[in-house]
């Protein structure tokens, strides 16, 4: 009897098969995924783009733009908004690339809009590493229609790219704490870095990350990663005094810290609490206090690293005397990522039906005061940070093709000399501007004795706005008094259209006058 053959089976059939990577099954399941996240990305684009350039800048935007402007070698705004002149440069170095094909509303906005997009991406991957895919999808839904988010990055801002670099420090240290590699933790001091080369009080999420550690012993931070990140976050941080130091920036511009630190306060201890809430959405705020309650059980590092985030924040900028209406801006996404944890969490526990209601309340109620904050305001009032300055632009226009090039303005404030000196290119000065060196921005030079400059034929045509009269009126009646002094003539009227029981009535919002000296 012959022994049993052994049969091998086929090599073959050892080896693992590995789909190709362009299987329709593969890229079919790739695309399906991608869907909600491209649709979502897509509502953050509209928001952030629809009609961005129908009302023209704001003091801060004519600012930041102008200094576009002369980083991009446009001679005509360059005396009037020097490069060094307060925070750092690196948005402004950007929009001026952008600026080099030609000076407009349009193109300086788009530059923030992008950012805005972008970051809504970023903390979609933010709350993906952090809670799961659906986690993610929500967060950025919410931050795509989220008012205060959709504002501020339609505007000429500082504050967008750097909650861009903030979100982004957020998830390298979210993956550090995962890893504990060091490789994330100097991306983290790289994103820091970037933050504060756009806006030096950046320098403040130290605060909320230095929190998170300190609370969070489970994640033990290497003294070697550390130096690295430290170093990376050196390196950048001495860019910008290195910069003004070797291009021969004037004195003023090393002087704005300081009058931050000792200027006065410019808005209520309880500002924050009085317009964030809406502007974040009740119920998205809702939705991630709660959650912090209701899953505090199932709490880990990650929450505690948002809630230092955003509680660090919150405190530094109640208490600091000078406040923006944008200063908060890097809370939002914190906030949206918690608020994609607890609906996520809603849907695993009450079912999808349960969630999609949820959704459709939470988006609706973000959706629709977002939709209205686009809008043009049309009643002659103005918060500095919440949008585009109505008139502003038809106001600097006329200036421009209707002034002499030689002639100077005085205005109430100095918000609205800027608006002027952006689309008017001639010189604007404000009578609000304190002769005093340590009560008055560097950046300005003060009217010590407006009548004796008037008198000899200094200011040619004296502006009054409403918005700056609401807010100063002693100001707007000196105004007043000088127009009625030096004979005064209105030459220009610009007005908005306020609605009325009885309709719309046009208001004006910007009056220049042309005034005689001697």
């Amino acid at each position: 009897m012959t022994a049993p053959v052994a049969v091998r089976p086929q090599e073959t059939s050892l080896r693992p098969v590995r789909r190709p990577r362009w299987d329709a099954a593969w890229v079919w399941q790739g695309v399906w995924q991608g869907v909600p996240l491209a649709g979502i990305l897509a509502l953050a684009t509209y928001l952030r783009f629809t009609e961005l350039a129908r009302l023209g800048f704001n003091s801060d935007e004519a600012v930041y733009a102008g200094t576009a402007a002369a980083i991009a070698g446009d001679t005509s705004l360059s005396g009037m908004f020097p490069v060094f002149r307060a925070h750092p440069v690196l948005f402004q170095t950007v929009v001026g690339l952008v600026y080099r094909s030609g000076v407009s509303d349009w193109s300086a906005r788009a530059v923030a809009a992008a950012v805005g997009v972008l970051t809504v991406g970023v903390t979609y991957l933010l709350a993906r590493r952090l809670y799961g895919r659906r986690a993610g999808l929500i967060a950025a839904l919410l931050l795509a229609a989220m008012p205060y988010h959709v504002v501020v990055t339609r505007q000429v801002l500082l504050d967008g790219l750097m909650t861009g670099f903030a979100t982004l420090l957020l998830y390298c240290v979210a993956r550090y704490a995962e890893t504990v590699s060091a490789r994330w933790l100097v991306a983290a001091g790289a994103a820091l870095g970037g933050a504060a080369l756009t806006k030096e009080t950046a320098l403040v999420l130290l605060g909320g990350l230095y929190a998170f550690f300190a609370l969070t012993p489970v994640v033990r931070m290497r003294l070697w990663h550390l130096t690295g990140a430290g170093a990376v976050l050196g390196l950048a941080v001495l860019v910008p005094p290195l910069t003004k130091a070797f291009a021969g920036a004037p004195a003023s511009s090393s002087g704005y810290l300081m009058w931050q630190l000792v200027r006065p306060a410019n808005h209520e201890l309880l500002f924050y609490f009085k317009t964030v809430p809406s502007a974040v959405g009740f119920a998205t705020l809702a939705a991630a206090v709660g959650g912090l309650v209701w899953l505090r059980r199932e709490g880990t590092w990650r929450e505690r690293l948002l809630v230092c985030w955003i509680v660090v924040l919150v405190v530094f900028f109640t208490m600091w005397p000078v406040k923006g209406y944008q200063y908060l801006l890097p809370i939002a996404p914190a906030l949206a990522v918690l608020a994609g944890r607890t609906l996520d969490r809603l849907g695993l526990r009450a079912g999808r039906l349960v969630l999609a209601a949820a959704l459709i309340v939470v988006t609706v109620s973000l959706v629709v005061p977002t939709w209205q904050a686009v809008r043009p305001s049309g009643d002659g009032r103005f918060l500095a940070g919440t949008g585009g300055l109505a008139g502003g632009r038809e106001a600097g226009r006329w200036v421009r093709d209707n002034v002499p090039a030689d002639a100077q303005l005085l205005t109430i404030g100095p918000s609205m000399a800027n608006v002027l000196q952006f689309y008017g290119k001639r010189r604007a000065y404000a009578l609000s501007v304190s002769p005093n060196p340590n009560e008055r921005n560097p950046s300005y030079v003060p009217v010590p004795n407006p009548d004796r400059a008037l008198r000899d034929g200094q200011f040619h045509y004296v502006v009054w706005d409403s918005y700056t009269a609401g807010r100063a009126k002693f100001f707007a009646d000196k105004a007043r008094a000088l127009v009625d002094r030096f004979h005064g003539v209105a030459v220009y009227t610009g007005t908005v259209d306020v609605g009325t029981r009885g309709g719309a009535v046009a208001q004006p919002v910007i009056v220049i006058y042309q005034v005689r000296g001697r």
